[in-house]
Order: C-alpha cells, then sequence, then structure tokens
C-alpha cells in the first residue's frame, strides 16, 4: 500500500499532457510531466497525498466489509467499502441521477437529434465494459465516433498516446467534428446516467473498460474492479491526461480505501467546473 502524508496541500495543476502526430507511421510523443514517471508500468506517482490530500476524508476504521474480488491470496486487495457505505453510496447515486436525468432532458434530446443529423449510425454507441467483479455490462455513451470505428481500434493501436491497457488518441482520426465538441465537456457521458439508475455504475467510481481493454490487464490490475465503476473518479479530476495506467491504478485504490460520501461529493464538485470549462479528451 502506499504511505499516506496527511496535510499536504493538494497540487490541482500536476497533471501530464500528451500529444501524437501521425505522419509517415510515426508517433513523435510529447509529455510534459509533473509526476514521478518512468518508462515501464512502474511508479508514477511521487506521492498520492501530493495529489490528492484535500480530498482524504478521515478512514472509518469499523469492521463488517463487504468482501472484495476474490482472485487468490497472491493479489493486492483494497480495503472495501463498508456494506453500510454501499447502502448510502447507492441511494445517493439514485437520487443524483433521477435529478439529472429530470433537469438535463432537454439537453439530452438536443444532443441525439444533433448526433443524429451529423452522421450516419446509431444515436447512442452501447458498447460492453466491464463493472464490479469481473461483470459485463453495456455501457451507454452518446455517439462521437463514425459508424463501425471499432472495427479500426486494431489498427490504430500503434498509435496509441496511453500505456496498455488504456487506449486514446489526442487526434483520433474516428472521431466526428460533433463528437470533438461532446468528448471536450464530456457530454457524451450524460447516457451513464441511465448506467447509474440502473445500477451498473455509480457516479463516482474507477471508470469502466472496454471488453477488449480489460483483456489486456495483467493479474494484479484486476482489484480495481472491487467498485462499481463510475462516470468520474478521482483520477479523472487530478490525473485524466497522465497516460499511465499505474497512476490510474493507484487513485483507483486510493478512491477504493479511503472511500467517504464526503470524498465522493468533493469529486462530483470538481467535475463540475472540468465540464463548463472544456477539461475533457
Amino acid at each position: 500500500m502506499i504511505d499516506l502524508m496527511p496535510g499536504e496541500p493538494l497540487d490541482l495543476r500536476t497533471q501530464a499532457f500528451g500529444r501524437c502526430n501521425l505522419s509517415a507511421g510515426h508517433v513523435v510523443r510529447r509529455r510534459r510531466v509533473a509526476l514521478t514517471s518512468s518508462a515501464a508500468r512502474g511508479s508514477s506517482l511521487q506521492s498520492p497525498a501530493r495529489m490528492w490530500g484535500s480530498f482524504l476524508p478521515e478512514i472509518d476504521r469499523n469492521e463488517g466489509y463487504e468482501t472484495a474480488v476474490d482472485r487468490g491470496d497472491s493479489i493486492l486487495r483494497a480495503r472495501p467499502i463498508l456494506v453500510t457505505g454501499l447502502l448510502v453510496k447507492r441511494i445517493t447515486d439514485l437520487l443524483l441521477s433521477a435529478i439529472g436525468v429530470l433537469l438535463l432532458w432537454p439537453l439530452l434530446l438536443a444532443i441525439a437529434l444533433a448526433v443524429k443529423l451529423e452522421s450516419a449510425g446509431p444515436v447512442i454507441y452501447a458498447s460492453l465494459r466491464v463493472g464490479k467483479k469481473g461483470q459485463k455490462f453495456v455501457c451507454y455513451k452518446f455517439r462521437t465516433m463514425v459508424d463501425g470505428a471499432d472495427g479500426l481500434k486494431d489498427f490504430l493501436r500503434p498509435f496509441n498516446e496511453r500505456q496498455d491497457p488504456f487506449f486514446k488518441m489526442a487526434d483520433d482520426p474516428r472521431v466526428t467534428a460533433l463528437g470533438r465538441f461532446l468528448r471536450k465537456y464530456s457530454l457524451d457521458e450524460l447516457p451513464q446516467l441511465w448506467n447509474v439508475l440502473k445500477g451498473d455504475m455509480s457516479l463516482v467510481g474507477p471508470r469502466p473498460l472496454p471488453v477488449d481493454d480489460y483483456a489486456r490487464y495483467r493479474s494484479e490490475d484486476h482489484i480495481r474492479l472491487g467498485v462499481k465503476p463510475g462516470i468520474t473518479g478521482l483520477w479523472q479530476v487530478i490525473a485524466r491526461r497522465d497516460p499511465s495506467f499505474e497512476t490510474c491504478m493507484k487513485l483507483d485504490l486510493e478512491y477504493m480505501e479511503h472511500w467517504s460520501l464526503l470524498l465522493d461529493f468533493k469529486i462530483l464538485m470538481r467535475t463540475v467546473p472540468t465540464m463548463l470549462t472544456g477539461g475533457g479528451e
């Protein structure tokens, strides 16, 4: 586990940036990394407390935790969330997501019409994702790519700007003009409020990865499947541009280890200005 140093201020400017130029089949990566990084998937966080000190809630030391992902004694486990905490989290998810749908339905309808008019294909992109304890579910997003984009993913993997199992390209040729706008303001994620209502996801938690990316997990990476995936999370509001999967893993682990309702609200409050200022990708 990671030793925390309470009391250190959170520097939200600590980020890593990546760019990719696709020319003559070559990839040119240029990163400005404020975190400690390594060439491999090793440690890329100098200290989690430096990144999320102000997010850290009081830690409940009580017993009676729900059983986390059981993958064998050799795999590291995060401290599971109390069953009572899971109940409170679920009630909060239902209330906030229902309110969100009621308030945002005109925007949802407008986006759906815009997607339909811009390019051929379905309005909603439904992809199979991996959720809590490895259970697969259909995750909903507004379509931001050309129809049939999944068939091109393997061809584009040599240009991946993230570390396995992440796949992300800043200038992904499959993304439509409207799709870039929706991604910039994270509007494409709004249909996942339905996933929250269904119980597949939570408002806050580790992001669910596509099944083909999940297949690239190492055995120890399954630890992040101990809680429901979320629309937003600690990694998204602190280090979403860091290409390191290890950074994501450590932040997801810290979230699971120190979960509280207050922490969820802090992450949600940080997500709103990120959306309004176009901090998405």
